[in-house]
């Protein structure tokens, strides 16, 4: 008998981001793996899981969950009261917190653990906030998942976590939507940024400390400034939190031409990651990297570090660079200079990245549910033994 498996999706954003194709690219895949899934979504994405998951029964939660502290008052109370309604069998939590009275066996994704490694690269409160929801998931959940080896290790080293109770599953990438982009793609998505066929260096993410964007800048600025034609910088994403990524901007030679575009829609993403002659994450710290493996996936030649998860993803299909902009300068300068390298490192990460399948990553997740149902019954067993 297929295992019921609720899924809480009430706190995909709506510009979706990484965590929304973590979790879409999940719940697309469970059903296919094996499991009876139920989902619980914001009113908003009914329709979306609908057409994912055609199998799944999906419930909309009350109109308020945009809100977040409503949200998580109904992740406590709400939550449960579905769980039981449905029948699950077990609870995926995929975003750090849980509820504290869940009534049934419940598995948490915790993504990094740059907030105790490095909490000088998130805003206080965000911190404060999920370093308290990740110490409760490590003490309370009856398992954990985690997207790296990387961020098992520092679940383990700074929370005292049983490795046990941690299962690593890697994230998938989409090669249906994360693909070798069509020229006219490319030119078209170079339109839409206002390039007109300008080369050009990319960059996918949130503008936050931890993504490092102000190296970046700084590095970009200073790699291609003697450059005739000198690629530009396009930095999409959200706005993020970085006064530093501000003052970079600010100190751009103004020859030099940076965008900051905002969001890109999926369908440009191929477009833009395989338009682009490098596409660059000097992240300081992930859980993952999922935007690594897309741009991979998309054709497009990689620079990232070394640091945390990103050479499990990257393996020898990437160029790494040190995080600082002077690091950064002289490898972003030495692929532009490379073309060769650039075309070799864009066939290596495609390749990569189709082992990456959001099949396999249901499939750990599923295991994962299974010892957790597993875990509970012995648990309940043992104490009626007593």
């Amino acid at each position: 008998m297929a295992l019921r498996v609720l899924v809480d999706a009430t706190d995909v954003p709506t510009d979706r981001g990484a965590l929304g194709r973590y979790i879409d690219g999940l719940i697309g895949a469970l059903g296919p793996a094996g499991a009876d899934l139920v989902v619980a979504c914001q009113r908003s994405d009914v329709e979306r899981y609908q057409s994912l998951a055609p199998g799944a029964r999906v419930v909309a939660g009350p109109a308020a969950l945009g809100h977040r502290a409503v949200r998580l008052a109904w992740e406590q109370s709400g939550l449960p009261v579905v769980a039981a309604q449905v029948g699950a069998d077990v609870i995926h939590m995929p975003n750090y917190s849980l509820p504290l009275r869940p009534g049934r066996p419940t598995v948490v994704t915790v993504h990094d653990l740059t907030y105790f490694t490095d909490p000088s690269l998130h805003a206080p409160a965000s911190g404060m906030l999920l370093k308290s929801a990740i110490r409760t998931a490590a003490r309370r959940a009856t398992r954990i998942i985690v997207p790296s080896m990387a961020t098992r290790s520092e679940l383990s080293r700074e929370l005292g976590a049983d490795p046990a109770r941690i299962d690593v599953a890697y994230h998938g990438v989409d090669v249906r939507v994360f693909r070798r982009p069509s020229p006219a793609e490319t030119a078209a998505v170079s339109e839409r940024l206002g390039l007109h066929g300008k080369p050009y260096v990319a960059f996918l993410g949130s503008l936050e400390p931890r993504k490092n964007v102000a190296a970046l800048i700084s590095g970009w600025a200073a790699a291609v400034a003697d450059i005739a034609d000198p690629p530009a910088l396009v930095l999409a994403g959200s706005g993020g939190w970085s006064e530093e990524v501000d003052a970079a901007a600010a100190s751009v030679p103004p020859h030099l031409r940076l965008c900051r575009p905002g969001y890109l829609p999926f369908s440009d993403l191929p477009g833009f990651f395989g338009g682009a002659l490098v596409a660059a994450f000097p992240s300081r710290g992930e859980g993952f990297g999922l935007p690594i493996l897309e741009a991979m996936a998309c054709g497009a030649a990689v620079l990232t570090t070394r640091r945390t998860s990103l050479p499990e993803v990257g393996g020898d299909a990437v160029a790494y660079t040190k995080p600082s902009d002077s690091a950064i300068r002289a490898a972003l300068r030495s692929l532009l200079e490379d073309p060769a390298r650039r075309a070799e490192l864009g066939i290596a990460g495609h390749a990569r990245a189709q082992h990456f399948t959001w099949a396999a990553s249901a499939a750990a997740h599923l295991d994962s549910y299974k010892r957790a149902v597993d875990s509970d019954a012995a648990g309940t067993a043992e104490t009626a033994d007593r």
